[in-house]
C-alpha cells in the first residue's frame, strides 16, 4: 500500500494503458461536446451596462457607488423585475409556491449581477435565454433603480414639505398676533418705530423746554408722545422686534419650503450610464471548450484511479 502512488508505477501504468486513456479520453470529448449542444443545454446570452451614481450624497461611510449597488441589489428592484419581465414563467417557479420568493431570488442571482468596477462604476450584468431580453432587463433595472431613489428622495422631500408647511402656518399665526398688537399700540400711542423716534422726540421735547415753549401746543403734543413712550415703549419695542424677528424666521422657513417643492416635483435620473447595454451576438453560457476539456480531464482521472485499484488486486 505504500508504494500504491509510486511515480514509477503511475508512468507505468499509465504507458500500458495508454490506448485506453485515449480512447476514453476522445470518448469523453465527444460526449462533452454532444451533451453541452444547444440540444441539451440551452444556450444564455449576457448583457452588460456600466455607470456612475449621480443627484445623490454620500450617506454615512458608504460612497455614492456602494449606495448604488445596495439599492439596486434590493428586493423592491428584484420583485419589480419579477413582475415586468414574468420571470416566474421563465424560471418555471409556481407562485403558489411557499418558497416561491426563495427559489426566484436564487435564479435571479444566479443570472443577474452587479459589481464595482476600479473606477468606481457599477457593472450590471444579466444573462438570459433571450439576447433581447437580457438587454431589456439591464436597461429596466436601470430604470428601477432611477424610480428607486427618485421615491425615497421624493419622499423625504415630502415629510420636509409637511414639517415645514406647520412652521410656515406656526409663524403666520404668531406674526398675525403681533401685528395686531403692534398696531393697536401705534393707534392708540402714535410709536411708528419705537427705536428710531425716542432720540428725535426727546431731542424735541427737551428743546422745546429749554427754549420756554413747554406750554405750547405743538410742545404738549411732543409731551403726549413722551409720555406714551415712557409708558408704552417697552412693549413697543418688544413687540417690533418680535415682530421682526418673525419677518425673519418665516423668510428662512419660505425658503427651505420652496427649495423642498422644488425637489419634489423634479423628475431627474440617478445614473449617468457610461456603457448601455446591447443585445449580444454570441452566447455566453455554456462554455463548450471548458466542458469538453473538464470531461476529458474527469474521465481520463478517474480511469486512472480504476486502473490503479484494478493492477493493486492483481498484485493481491
Amino acid at each position: 500500500m505504500n508504494n500504491f502512488f509510486d511515480n514509477q508505477r503511475i508512468l507505468s501504468l499509465i504507458w500500458k494503458r495508454k490506448f485506453h486513456f485515449i480512447i476514453i479520453g476522445f470518448v469523453a470529448m465527444v460526449l462533452g461536446a454532444v451533451f453541452s449542444g444547444p440540444t441539451f443545454i440551452k444556450p444564455k446570452f449576457k448583457s452588460t451596462a456600466r455607470l456612475y451614481p449621480s443627484n445623490i450624497s454620500e450617506l454615512s461611510e458608504e460612497s455614492r457607488t456602494e449606495q448604488m449597488l445596495e439599492i439596486i441589489n434590493s428586493n423592491d428592484v428584484k420583485k419589480r423585475m419579477f413582475k415586468a419581465f414574468k420571470l416566474d414563467e421563465d424560471y418555471k417557479i409556481s407562485k403558489d409556491d411557499p418558497q416561491y420568493l426563495t427559489y426566484m431570488f436564487g435564479i435571479y442571482d444566479d443570472n443577474v449581477s452587479t459589481s464595482k468596477t476600479q473606477y468606481e462604476t457599477v457593472e450590471i450584468s444579466v444573462m438570459d435565454f433571450d439576447p433581447q431580453q437580457a438587454a431589456d432587463m439591464c436597461d429596466s433595472i436601470i430604470h428601477f433603480y432611477n424610480q428607486k431613489v427618485g421615491q425615497i428622495h421624493k419622499a423625504k422631500n415630502k415629510e420636509m414639505i409637511k414639517i415645514l408647511k406647520k412652521q410656515l402656518d406656526l409663524k403666520n399665526h404668531e406674526i398675525d398676533s403681533v401685528s395686531y398688537e403692534l398696531k393697536e399700540i401705534q393707534s392708540k400711542t402714535g410709536i411708528a418705530d419705537f427705536k428710531n423716534q425716542v432720540p428725535e422726540v426727546t431731542r424735541g421735547y427737551m428743546t422745546a423746554l429749554a427754549t420756554g415753549r413747554g406750554s405750547s401746543s405743538d410742545t404738549k403734543e411732543i409731551k403726549k408722545l413722551y409720555d406714551n413712550m415712557v409708558r408704552e415703549g417697552a412693549d413697543s419695542y418688544r413687540l417690533e422686534r418680535s415682530y421682526n424677528t418673525l419677518i425673519n424666521q418665516i423668510d428662512s422657513v419660505k425658503t427651505l419650503y420652496d427649495i423642498n417643492v422644488s425637489e419634489y416635483e423634479k423628475n431627474i435620473t440617478y445614473s449617468h450610464v457610461v456603457e448601455s447595454p446591447f443585445p449580444a451576438d454570441k452566447k455566453s453560457y455554456p462554455v463548450r471548450w471548458l466542458i469538453v476539456v473538464f470531461s476529458a480531464f474527469s474521465a481520463v482521472f478517474f480511469a486512472l484511479l480504476v486502473f490503479f485499484v484494478l493492477d493493486y488486486r492483481k498484485e493481491e
